[in-house]
C-alpha cells in the first residue's frame, strides 16, 4: 500500500479539509499518539441490513466464492428470469 504525504494548513478555527482522500470514507477514527501525533483512521460503514453477511463465516466465503468464480469467467447459463416473480402476481388475483 503506497502512503501518501500531504501537508495541510488549519483554517483560523484549526479546522483542515480533507477533500479527494476522503474519497469512499464514511467515517474516521481520530487517534492523538503520545508524542503528539493525530493519526486519522478511515472506515467504510455498511448497512446494518448487510452486517448480518460479515457475522456469518460460511455465507461471507460463498459470497466470496461465488464472486471469484464469476471473476474468472465460470458461469452458467440457466435461462430468462423475466417471469420468475409472475406466480406472485397470479396468488394476488385468487
Amino acid at each position: 500500500m503506497k502512503r501518501k504525504a500531504v501537508m495541510l494548513k488549519p483554517d483560523g478555527k484549526g479546522r483542515i479539509t480533507l477533500g479527494r482522500l476522503m474519497d469512499g470514507i464514511s467515517s474516521v477514527r481520530v487517534s492523538v499518539e503520545d508524542d503528539g501525533r493525530i493519526i486519522l483512521e478511515p472506515f467504510q460503514e455498511i448497512p446494518q441490513r448487510e452486517a448480518w453477511l460479515y457475522e456469518n463465516r460460511d455465507a461471507l466465503e460463498s459470497v466470496r466464492n461465488g464472486l471469484r468464480q464469476v471473476a474468472e469467467g465460470h458461469t452458467s447459463y440457466l435461462g430468462s428470469f423475466s417471469t420468475a416473480g409472475d406466480h406472485e402476481a397470479e396468488k394476488d388475483k385468487n
